[in-house]
Formats: C-alpha cells, structure tokens, sequence
C-alpha cells in the first residue's frame, strides 16, 4: 500500500472539514477565483429553530430543527430533510454543499440546501411524527418556497413527510395560491402531486452510473456479486434494479447488523423483512457477520447506502471490490478516498452517483409548475439522458486534469458556478 500524507488523511475531521477539503482540492485544480472560493465556503444561510410539541400523552418536547441553505446562484435552494438523532450542524452544512455541486454536475437550474430534525422518528407515534413535522414548516415558514427553497425526502423522511410539509404551507399562505404552491416540496405522494418514479429514482440513477463504467471498463454486470450498506430507499431499489439485470447482492449490513449469503440475498424478501423488523437481523435466508467481515466481502460492487464517513482509514483496507458506488452523501473520508485509490478501486462519487434524486425532484417541480403527469418510461428516459451525459462529463474532466473522479465532477460543478458569478457579479 503507498505511503499516505499527513496532509490528506482525516482522522479527527468532521463531514464538513471533509467537505471542504473536498472543496480546495477541486477549487486548485482549476485555478478558482479566490473571491468565489471563499463564498463557497460558508452556506449563504443557516437556519436553527426550537419548537414545543405536542406529544400523546399531552406533555410538551422541544426540537431543535436546521436549514442550511448553501448557494442560490444556479437556481433556488433544494436539498432533503433529513430525521436523525444525530443531526447536527456540521453535517447539514456539508450535505447543503454537495447539493449545490450535485445540482451544477447535472446541469439543473437548483442550488443546495439541506434540513433536519435532531431526534429518532422511530421513537414517535404517525400522529406525533404529523405533529412535529407540521409545527418544523410552519418554523420554517417563508424560508421555504416553490421558488426559493425547496425541500425534498432524506433518511427518516419519506412522501407522507413531504405531504404533510407541503399541506402546512399551503395553509399558511393565500387560500388562492394552494394548487400553485405544490411544488414547495418534492418526494410527495403520486395522489398529491409527486412524480411516477421518484421513489426509486436515486437507485435508479446510480444503476444507470455504474452500467456506463461497466461499458467504460468492459465489466459485465450480469453475474456481478455486490455488497450494499444500508438498505433502506436508496439500497433496497439499487438491489432490485440490479437483481434484473443479473447481478448478486451477497451481503448487506445496517443499523441493525450484518448478513451474508454466497448465492445471493433476495433483495424483494430482505426488503420486506426490513419493512416488518425495522432492519436486516433476524433474515433468516442468510448467515450473520460482523462489521468487519461485511467490509471484508469479496464482492465486485460496492454500495455504501447509509451515514457519511463509513469508508475510513480503518474500512477502506478491507474491501475488495472494483468499484465504490456512493448511494449516500459522504460516505467516504479523505483518507479512506487515497487508500481506494492507492488499492485501484474506482470511486463513483456520491454528487453523481446519487443524483438521481435530485433529478427526479427536479422532473417533480416542472411537471407540478406546468400542471402535467409524466409517464414512467418519459421519467426514466430522461433521467438516463441527464446522469448518463453527467457521467460522460466527469470523465472527460477527469481525463483532461488528470485527476480522480470526485474532483473531477466538483471541477465542472465549480467552473459552472464561476461562470455565473463572473456574468452577474456580486450585488450590490
């Protein structure tokens, strides 16, 4: 293994000190204006609210909610709402930065955003989880709208979230504005106006990544063995999109444990059984394993689907697939990134890697703004258009500044973002 920097390894830093090393690393390699590095390098606001609710046995909690809104200038902020009971400000500084690289690697007309709640929704009643979500947007109040701020799904969040988000806002304002302010949010039901294949779109759009490196690399994906961390959205609908095409998930692992099974994981039962079982312990089609020995699969593919930070000094000498696919935001350290690299195994960055979402929310917005429905098959094209020609790009850019895959997709986001800044300026 090469000798590793003092420089580039990141024990002891935290997601958004990884993110904005991330930030530098691209910013000279392009030679960035300095006055519109050091921009980029704070989020433009940072939103803390604390708000009573009321729970059912009719006390009172206090939540501490955020909403980071990074950057602007492509377009309105947008990024996800995420609950967790280990939200903090750090983290949703760093996942509104990378919304704003993804939006501008996709060529979407978004900025970056991102929120949350600090608490653990599994914790909570329907009807407290309704209570705490609705009390969070009225909080929230006009730092959100259809074309200023947009929120969207993340981990503890799912349509019902964004319905309810969304049914808030509309109650707040104008009572002749309700049909016109859908698209506060995106990640709604499909009966309140979200989009046919929103729910599997970040899966979807990470398949569509990985088959252009596997046509790049001559990798056939039929037969494939793959490990997935987290199996939630994102891994579950990744599992079964590639399960169609040949491929072998062999082992997942999350909150709850590790399994493992040689002939493969049946990504439709495990799905259910973490529907029913809160997680993957307790699949009885397959043998447990600790954390170690998940990272230790032998496995062509894999897919890091859960918390930032997972691929480390300490995970990254384990494994022993080809290629990384970051389903989630961050899930690899600076120092585990040089290790992989130093090993040969190709890294699909998370700001393309799972795009699909955000391109997918985007569909969302236009078809609720135009009053239309899209059919699958049009969702899925074009999605298979934008991340395709997205991938094409990181890899020319990567080929002409000889440099990795990440830095490279943070290259073209930067040059868009200072090409703007340059037309408009800094007003006043």
């Amino acid at each position: 293994m090469a000798a590793r920097s003092k420089k580039s390894a990141s024990p002891g830093m935290n997601v958004f000190e990884v993110a904005q090393a991330q930030l530098d690393r691209a910013a000279k390699a392009i030679d960035l204006d300095p006055d519109v590095h050091q921009i980029l390098t704070q989020p433009k606001s940072e939103l803390i609210v604390n708000f009573p609710v009321r729970m059912d046995d009719g006390s009172y909690k206090l939540f501490k909610g955020y909403r980071i809104q990074h950057n602007n200038i492509m377009g309105p902020y947008k990024g996800g709402i995420r609950y967790h009971h280990e939200v903090h400000l750090d983290e949703v500084k760093a996942l509104a930065a990378w919304m704003t690289w993804k939006s501008a690697l996709l060529e979407i007309p978004f900025g970056g955003a991102k929120g949350g709640i600090k608490f653990d929704p599994r914790e909570y009643s329907k009807l407290e989880l309704e209570r705490i979500t609705r009390r969070f947007t009225h909080s929230l109040g006009s730092n959100i709208g259809p074309d200023y701020d947009i929120p969207a799904p993340d981990m503890g969040t799912n349509a019902q979230t964004m319905v309810w988000m969304m049914d808030t806002y509309m109650n707040s304002g104008a009572h002749t504005l309700k049909n016109a302010v859908r698209g506060v949010v995106t990640g709604k039901s499909l009966t309140s106006g979200g989009s046919r294949g929103r729910e599997k779109a970040t899966g979807q759009g990470l398949v569509y990544v990985l088959q252009e490196w596997a046509r790049e690399r001559g990798f056939t994906l039929d037969g494939a063995t793959v490990a997935i961390q987290g199996f939630g959205n994102v891994g579950s609908h990744a599992a079964r999109i590639l399960a169609r095409l040949g491929a072998s998930v062999v082992a997942v692992q999350d909150h709850t444990g590790a399994v493992f099974n040689p002939e493969g994981l049946h990504p439709k039962r495990l799905a259910e059984h973490v529907r029913l079982k809160g997680g993957v312990a307790g699949y009885d089609h397959a043998t447990v394993i600790d954390r170690e020995a998940f990272f230790a699969t032998d496995a062509d593919i894999f897919i890091p689907a859960a918390l930032e930070m997972q691929i480390t000094g300490e995970t990254a000498p384990l494994m022993k697939c080809k290629v990384v696919v970051e389903g989630a935001n961050g899930p690899t350290d600076l120092e585990g990134e040089e290790i992989l690299q130093s090993r040969g195994i190709d890294v699909l960055p998370d700001v393309l890697a799972n795009a699909g979402g955000v391109t997918v929310s985007y569909f969302e917005w236009l078809q609720n703004r135009r009053a239309e429905t899209w059919t699958l098959e049009d969702v899925d094209r074009r999605l298979h258009t934008m991340m395709t020609a997205a991938y094409a790009t990181m890899r020319r850019m990567a080929v002409e500044r000889a440099v990795d895959n990440r830095t490279a997709a943070y290259c073209h986001s930067l040059n868009r973002i200072q090409t703007v800044y340059r037309e408009r300026g800094i007003f006043p």
